[in-house]
């Protein structure tokens, strides 16, 4: 049998024709007789025939799946229905129309939806039955949670799931009341404990098991028998915190009285902070957990006898401490006191045991406030008088720089030489204005307190009228200085005298008188470096050296003993600086 009518295929597209025509053409090339070529056809026949057949079978076995699953569909609906209370589903029509796949599709989403409503209905049937299981079992103090609900999968219906609910809300109600008592009484017990430093769990768990905190809020114990013991419990708490605080708070004062008695610092007192800070707090203000601790309240005790014992020990040593104090500001201030006899009178009064220690710092105490008060009025004062030193001790500097005949040289530092002198200069003319600033001032002091403005053992005016003089005599000292320079230089221009010349004895002394004021004057003098000499009444004394000396600027001084580290050195007194503006 041969194909004669052969559709020619497109290019590069295989298809039944285009297979047999190949077929045809490997024939052709072997050689195959007609009788081969038509066995080969009908075998090819055979072979397309029986896949139909298995096609037709497979297709009419789909088939009857299907018509059994839209059966079973319509089945699983009806009975969805029943067992939700639903009459009929709306999205899902009664009488349903086209192919089965086409009836399949319409109710494969109405059977997922009433799935899903069922498997929702039957949670909150469970849901609803195991609290009404759990709260009877409450109530009645035998809660059992292994066993489950068992919900009828028949029965889901919303009027049967509304009854479940109202037998709940009852149930609830009472359950809320006892369970309100119950954490109220726990929570007490939990801040009681908290304070007192005791096992909550230990505690409470004596109650019942379930009121501990590993289980849940609902599931504690709510039971008559449980809320009696618990407000014994409380009653009993309280009371033992009451005694707690009465005694912490007596060994609260007796350590604050120990450490102002020993003057212990911050530091130390910081680390009792958590004992001292409910000295006065009421029972029901101390709420921080451990602040009633029993180990807190035998270590206060442990601190109190300690500082008891260290009270004696440490008496002289917070004394002296004070002493020390006081002198540093006695110091600072300018004014003298014995150090020595004032700590030997404390040694005296401790050993003694005449005078109380609390009594003896309170005294010390009052002495470091009125010393600290005597300071705060001198300060004015003590600030002019250190500008003056400050003043006097740049003009020194500016008397040396001015002899010296290479200051003018283009030598190392010599700018920075010439500024300070510009504006020592400008200092110096200020002297007069600031001595007697510092003398009126000083005057109204002692007017207003009827005593004489010491400094460091000297009167303050007494030392201000030396200088007054001192520098008043080294002006005049000066000023015939240039006289006998003016003298010298019209002799020295003159020929005759040059010719017949001798050595003048003006110069002669002038140069005698400089060079001893040179030699007994610090060449760069300080306030510590520079010394006047007064008696104790504060009259002035001045011996050849200081006499000699007041050719210098004197640099007011702390009246202690002179100096002897200075050297001489040529003085120029070509160019006296004027020391008044």
């Amino acid at each position: 049998m041969a194909v004669a009518d052969t559709q020619i295929p497109l290019q590069g597209e295989t298809t039944c024709g285009t297979l047999l025509q190949k077929l045809q053409e490997i024939w052709d090339e072997v050689g195959e007789t007609d009788e081969e070529r038509d066995k080969m056809l009908l075998q090819i026949d055979q072979e397309c025939l029986d896949v139909y057949k298995r096609k037709v079978e497979l297709a009419d076995k789909s088939r009857a799946k299907l018509l059994q699953s839209l059966s079973d569909a319509k089945h699983e609906l009806s009975s969805l229905l029943s067992a939700l209370g639903e009459k009929s589903f709306s999205e899902f029509p009664e009488k349903a129309s086209g192919t089965i796949k086409e009836q399949l599709a319409a109710i494969a989403p109405a059977l997922e939806k009433l799935w899903k409503q069922k498997e929702q209905r039957v949670k909150e049937f469970f849901d609803v039955q195991s609290e009404i299981q759990k709260i009877c079992g409450e109530i009645a103090g035998s809660l059992n949670l292994s066993e489950n609900p068992v919900v009828d999968e028949s029965q889901l219906s919303v009027e049967k799931l509304d009854e479940y609910h109202c037998q709940l809300q009852e149930l609830q109600k009472e359950k809320s009341d006892r369970l309100h008592k119950v954490l109220e009484f726990v929570s007490t017990v939990h801040d009681l404990c908290a304070v007192l430093g005791i096992d909550f769990f230990a505690t409470v768990t004596e109650v019942h098991p379930s009121l501990n905190d590993a289980t849940g809020v609902q599931s504690k114990s709510i039971s008559n028998d449980t809320l009696s013991k618990l407000a014994k419990m409380v009653l009993a708490l309280k009371e033992d915190k009451k005694q707690r605080l009465h005694k912490l708070q007596e060994l609260a004062t007796q350590l604050i009285d120990l450490w102002n008695l020993m003057d212990t610092p911050s530091e130390e007192r910081s680390l009792f902070d958590h004992v001292t800070c409910n000295i006065s707090a009421s029972v029901d203000e101390v709420t921080v957990p451990g602040a009633l601790a029993l180990d807190l309240i035998e270590q206060a005790e442990v601190e109190v006898e300690r500082l008891d014992q260290l009270k004696a020990s440490r008496m002289k040593e917070i004394a002296f401490k004070k002493q020390s104090e006081l002198e540093e500001i006695f110091s600072h201030a300018h004014i003298e006191i014995d150090p020595e006899a004032a700590r030997e009178k404390i040694m005296a009064l401790i050993d003694s045991g005449n005078v109380e220690p609390a009594e003896l710092l309170d005294d010390m105490d009052d002495q470091i406030t009125k010393a600290k008060e005597e300071v705060l009025s001198r300060k004015e004062i003590l600030d002019k008088v250190e500008k003056w030193m400050l003043a006097c001790e740049e003009e020194s500097w500016l008397e040396d720089y001015n002899r010296d005949d290479n200051r003018y040289n283009a030598s190392r530092g010599a700018h920075l030489n010439l500024k300070r002198a510009e504006k020592a200069r400008i200092l110096v003319n200020k002297i007069p204005a600031l001595v007697d600033t510092l003398i009126a001032k000083t005057r109204a002091w002692e007017e207003d307190r009827g005593i004489s403005f010491i400094y460091d053992g000297v009167p303050l005016l007494a030392m201000l009228d030396e200088y007054t003089m001192l520098r008043h005599e080294r002006e005049e000292e000066k000023r015939r200085l240039r006289d006998h320079k003016k003298f010298h230089d019209q002799q020295t221009t003159d020929p005759e005298i040059i010719t017949n010349s001798r050595p003048s004895p003006v110069r002669t002394i002038a140069t005698k008188k400089a060079g001893g004021a040179r030699a007994n004057g610090a060449a760069n003098g300080t306030p510590s470096s520079r010394r006047l000499s007064l008696n104790q009444n504060g009259s002035r004394s001045m011996n050849k050296d200081s006499k000699r000396d007041s050719m210098r600027p004197m640099t007011p001084v702390k009246y202690d003993a002179i100096s002897k580290d200075d050297s001489g050195s040529h003085i120029s007194g070509t160019e006296p600086v004027s020391a008044s503006p």
